[in-house]
């Protein structure tokens, strides 16, 4: 299968020493939906705007171009401008014919609060995600590349995000996509990487753990604690021997989820 772009030895490093991505090889075929999984400040951001051409690597290799659309984890919200305007304005710089149309069927679509006049400086965080949404599609892009798009989307746009993203594989485009939620990168993409350490690892089918208890967290597994509750995502193999250790420490097991 023909690769888009391709990811050569990519680091990025941020001053002297703060090194976030120390060696990323990744290949995006045409046709694929990809997501990437990791916790905050892991490299997720950082990997997207360099796979979106809005960032330069510090080091290695990247070939291919495509015609990107870029989504970023934070929309600049505080233009004057309403939704429709934001949208045409770029759509004439792609030299997008019908910008109009496409952006106003976009953001029906989505069901933008308020409609396509509305002041983007007005809009909650997940409408203003909409709008960003809305921009990245525009151009009917070769890669369609979303940072954190579920963040903030109500459950209806949620469901309109996962069909926009089956009809950009379907025509033969690819996407890739950062998401918090493993399970929920597993439902929408043919291939889930987790980054950490700087680098991009196959992930591995896992069992969501929530438990409650007190004192040190033994598992590595632990990916979220709040109070006396601990979120473990371990692999599936794993998943029996945990449940009993947790219990045999005297946790209590809240919920098991896949």
């Amino acid at each position: 299968m023909t690769a888009l772009i391709r990811l050569g030895g990519v680091g990025k490093r941020y001053g002297r020493d703060s090194l976030v991505l120390t060696g990323i090889d990744l290949e995006v075929p045409r046709g694929a939906v990809i997501g990437i999984v990791g916790t905050n400040g892991s490299g997720k951001s950082t990997l997207l705007r360099i796979l979106a051409r809005v960032s330069r690597p510090s080091f290695g290799t990247i070939a291919g171009t495509p015609s990107i659309g870029y989504m970023p984890d934070r929309f600049p919200a505080s233009t004057r401008m309403s939704a429709l305007a934001y949208l045409r304005n770029l759509g004439r710089i792609s030299r997008v014919s019908d910008v109009d149309t496409r952006a106003a069927a976009l953001l029906e679509r989505l069901a933008l609060a308020g409609g396509p006049r509305a002041p983007i400086k007005q809009l909650s965080k997940g409408n203003a995600q909409k709008v960003g949404l809305a921009q990245a599609l525009l151009t009917d892009p070769e890669l369609l590349v979303l940072d954190e798009p579920w963040s903030g989307l109500d459950p209806a746009a949620h469901g309109v995000l996962g069909e926009l993203i089956a009809e950009t594989r379907e025509r033969g485009a690819s996407v890739v996509f950062t998401a918090h939620d493993e399970g929920l990168a597993q439902r929408h993409a043919s291939r889930v990487l987790r980054i950490g350490g700087g680098v991009l690892r196959e992930s591995t089918p896992t069992v969501r753990i929530l438990l409650r208890g007190n004192g040190d967290v033994p598992w590595p597994e632990a990916v979220a604690r709040d109070g006396d509750q601990v979120e473990l995502a371990v692999p599936t193999e794993r998943a029996d021997k945990v449940l009993l250790d947790a219990l045999q420490r005297g946790w209590s097991v809240l919920a098991v989820a896949r």
